[in-house]
Parts: structure tokens; sequence; C-alpha cells
């Protein structure tokens, strides 16, 4: 009878490192059926690389001679990027969601601030949308993967088609200078631009292999961020950057390129003045405040729910660095909203309540934490000094109720003045007006209807996702769920500042909103292989 049980002890690991489905021996015959079929895609992605990269080059030298050698390597590596997107998708998606964190620092440090490298992670978006678009029409699948969704989303649409035509289409009769038609495409391209990452990350992600390849990737590039961002305050406390702390006047508090550090764009690094403003890898400050924000939660998930003890060390670790980068970033509203959305999410999870999970991950980070207070008191001080003096000259309440007041005042247009007029980057087409919240923004683009279609969609978003994590079964699955589910929770209500218009915010939210979407049938494969598993020691 012992020997029984070791049996199907042993049969059982085997399982579960098979995700518990009992996959049946090949025969030689299908063994080299899979080989052929192996070896002829390989010899079509060779092809493909080749033929691609010959043109490619060609249109390089052809750039270099005409440009410089930025626009040459855009223009290079932006065909074999749309190229390779289209015919391979799913890796496309795997490359954009690689490539977003080092966008900023590409675009600076590669193409010297060419608008084509700020455009580049898009060359991996847009083909690979299109070519999925095309596979799922010949599957007969839908586009639009929860139905709940297509009537607030048509609704969106046609308010926002209604400002294009009858607001930019009437400045475009008296432009004055301006491009409204072109302002209003660009501008509904950033407003929405990015929904479609709901259906990416829907097909993309399969299974728990998948989802556990993202979550990790994810935290892997936060840590490598995070890292990079602690060298590059090193590097300016240290004086291998100068800073603008050498500045005289206003220029001591303004971010500029010329002092951009190791990594990212532009920067203010005036300590004299109590003045530290760093973007890590991103192309702004306040970028790197979202990303940090975001990292929150997702390290998060990681140190409480994957399945592996040392992913969860390395997911504490990321939780520690981001900390850390929200405190020396000198980013005000990373310093407080990582601590919050981490307790947000300690509640709202359940967590605090699982000891066994909780008091290891909360000793580890209490220590790291500890250690680095202790060691440089002064940076925390400073930073908390700098959060109250601000709170106290302009709080965040009075900010938001002064910026709606600004976009109601007067005849408020119930169409909105026009896509694209509030969004910064889409200034290049027109005149555009700096409202630094999201919602007043919206009411002053597309109206007050617009603005109520928008969140009747995120009010949809929040209770489908919602009942969509809490129907998981699996615990791992329903702790990422949660976690997923608080981050998209706070983005969609959040008016402070415009994180959706931008990276890395305006790409997490709307993706990871497929990835709740796609937990139930990751659970039911699950409960499929705890069945076989549970058969199988029956």
């Amino acid at each position: 009878m012992a020997t029984t049980l070791k049996k199907r002890r042993t049969r059982s690991k085997k399982s579960r490192k098979k995700s518990g489905i009992q996959q049946p021996a090949l025969s030689k015959s299908q063994i080299k059926v899979r080989q052929r079929q192996r070896a002829k895609e390989l010899k079509k992605l060779t092809g493909l690389v080749v033929s691609t990269g010959i043109v490619a080059l060609l249109v390089g030298i052809a750039l270099f001679f005409v440009k410089d050698e930025k626009l040459a390597i855009a223009g290079a590596g932006g065909i074999l990027a749309v190229v390779l997107c289209y015919r391979y998708p799913i890796p496309g998606l795997w490359f954009f969601l690689m490539y977003m964190p080092f966008s900023g620092t590409v675009t600076y440090w590669i193409g010297g601030g060419n608008a084509l490298f700020q455009l580049a992670k898009d060359g991996f978006y847009i083909p690979a949308v299109l070519a999925l678009n095309q596979q799922l029409k010949r599957k007969h699948q839908p586009f639009l993967v929860v139905k709940a969704l297509k009537q607030p989303l048509y609704i969106l649409l046609v308010c926002c088609g209604l400002t294009l035509i009858f607001v930019n289409g009437l400045q475009q009769l008296n432009p004055q200078g301006d491009k409204p038609i072109l302002l209003g495409l660009l501008g509904l391209k950033v407003f929405i631009g990015y929904f479609p990452l709901i259906t990416c990350a829907f097909y993309q992600i399969k299974g728990k292999k998948e989802l556990l390849f993202l979550m990790r990737m994810t935290l892997v590039l936060a840590i490598i961020c995070c890292v990079l961002g602690v060298i590059q305050y090193q590097f300016l406390a240290s004086g291998r950057c100068q800073g603008t702390d050498h500045l005289t006047g206003d220029d001591l508090f303004k971010a500029t390129l010329e002092a951009k550090c190791l990594v990212g764009g532009s920067l203010v690094y005036s300590p004299s003045q109590n003045m530290v403003r760093l973007p890590g890898t991103f192309v702004a400050p306040w970028q790197w405040a979202w990303f940090l924000i975001s990292n929150a939660a997702f390290a998060f998930a990681v140190a409480f729910s994957d399945p592996s003890p040392k992913w969860r060390i390395a997911g504490l670790a990321g939780m520690a660095l981001v900390f850390i980068n929200a405190a020396i970033s000198g980013q005000r509203i990373a310093l407080a909203v990582v601590p919050l959305i981490t307790i947000i999410l300690l509640f709202l999870t359940g967590q605090v309540a699982n000891l066994k999970r909780f008091l290891p991950v909360a000793a580890g980070l209490g220590v790291i934490l500890l250690g680095v207070i202790t060691t440089n008191p002064e940076i925390l001080q400073e930073r908390i000094d700098s959060f109250v003096s601000r709170w106290q000259a302009s709080p965040p309440t009075e900010f938001i109720a002064e910026q709606f007041a600004f976009t109601t005042q007067g005849d408020l247009a119930i169409l909105g003045n026009g896509l694209g007029r509030a969004t910064n980057s889409a200034r290049i087409f027109g005149e555009t007006k700096l409202i630094e919240t999201y919602y007043p923004k919206l009411i002053y683009e597309i109206g007050p209807l617009g603005t109520l279609a928008f969140l009747g969609l995120v009010t949809v978003i929040t209770l489908t996702t919602f009942k969509t994590y809490r129907s998981i079964k699996e615990k791992n699955l329903r702790s990422f769920g949660a976690s997923l589910w608080v981050f998209v929770l706070f983005i969609s209500y959040n008016t402070y500042y415009y994180p959706l218009d931008v990276d890395p915010v305006a790409v997490y939210y709307w993706y990871f909103i497929g990835v709740i979407y796609r937990l139930p049938d990751i659970d039911k494969q699950e409960q499929k292989r705890l069945k076989e598993e549970a058969l199988e020691m029956g």
C-alpha cells in the first residue's frame, strides 16, 4: 500500500510539472512531423528577417545620406518592427511591453529627441493589433471580448465622433494656422487608442504559464528600471552628473534635457533648493512617478500571489526598490500614493489576514526600508518636508476644484472645445490648453456628454472586472486578479494629473483589464488540472 501511494505521489508531481495534463506519448512519425513543422517555421522566419533586413538596411543607408544617422536608425528599425510584428503579433506584443519602460531612454539617448523615436513603441503595437484583428476574423472570434463593454464603448465613440465632426470640423473651416482635424485624430488616439490592448491581452494570455511569465517579466522590468533609477540618483548626488544645482534663478527649478543623466529625459536636481525631480527611464519625471505607482501594484501581486517562493522574494525586492525610488525621485505623488496603494492592496486583497505570507513579506520589506532610512535619514525627511509644504501651499483638493471651475466657467460647450485641445502631445497640430487634471481635461475637450460617456465606460469596466476576479476559485489567481483590480479601480477614477494620456499608465491600464477578463478561463484550466490530479490520487 505504501508503495502504491508513493507511485501516486510521483505521478502527481509529474503531472504538476506538465500543468496537470497527461500528455500522450508521441510516436516517431508524430515527432518527425513536429520537427518538420518547426524547421519550416524557422525557415520562414529566417527568410522574412533576411528579406526585411535587406530592405531596412537600404532604407537606413538612404536616410543616412539624406538626413542623419538618427533618422536612419529610426527608419530601418521601424521597418523591421512593423513587418515582424505584423507577421508575429503575439511576440510583437511581448516586445511592445518590454520596450515601453525604456522608450524615453531610447528617445533621448539614441534618437536625440526625434519625434519618430517617440512613436517607436507604436511600431510594435499597431501592426500587432491589425494582424490580431485579421486572425480573429478568419477564426470568427470576437474582437470585443466582453459584451458588456459594447454599448458604453459605442456611446463614447459616438460622442467623440460628434466632437470631431462638429467642433474640430468647424474649426477646420477657419483653422488660423492650426490643423484641427489632425489635432482631433491625434487627440482621439491618445484618449482611447490603447483600448484594443484589452483584446490583445485576452488572446495573448492563454494560460497560467503566460500569466506567470507576464507578471514576472513586468517585475523584472520594474527591478531593472528601479536599479537604473537608483544609479541615476547616485550619479547626481556624487557629482558624476551635473544636475541643475549650478544654475541660477528660475532655472534651478525647471526640468531640462541638458541635465539628463544616465537614462531617461529631462530632470531637475537642485538639492540646495530642496528641488529634485528625476525621470528614471522615462521622458519626464511625472511619468516615472506613475510607473512607480503602477508597479507598486504589480510587484505586490508577485510578492503575495506567485506560487514560487523565489519569485515571491523577487516581488519583495521589487516592492522595496519601488519604495526607495518613490523617495529619491522627488515625486511627491509617488511618495504619497505608493505606500497608500500598498495599504489598500493589503486590505482589499485580504492579504493582511493571510499571516503566513503577510508577516514574512512585511518583515522583509520593513528591514530593507529601515536600513535605507537609517543610512539616508535626510533624504526621506527632505521629501516629507517638500510634500507637506506643497500640500499646505496648494492642497490637491483645491487644485482639482480650480481645474473643474476653469473648464466649466462661462458657456459650457456641450460637445467640448475639440478633441486634442488639451492634449499636450497633440500641440504640433495646433494650440492646446494646459489642464493638469484628467476629468476637467475631458470636459474641456469632449464636453460633459463625452465625459459622462467615458465615466460610464470605466464604471462598467470596474464592475465587470470586479465580478470577474471574484468568480475565480484558485487562490493565487484570485489574488492576482484582486491586485490588478485595485490598480484598475484607482486609475479609473483618478483625476489628479492625466496618467491615462501617456506611458506607462495608458498602456498598463487597458492591457491589465484584458488580463483580468482572461482569468476565469485560466481558472477553469486549473480546476480541470486539480480534478485530474484528484482522480490520479483516488
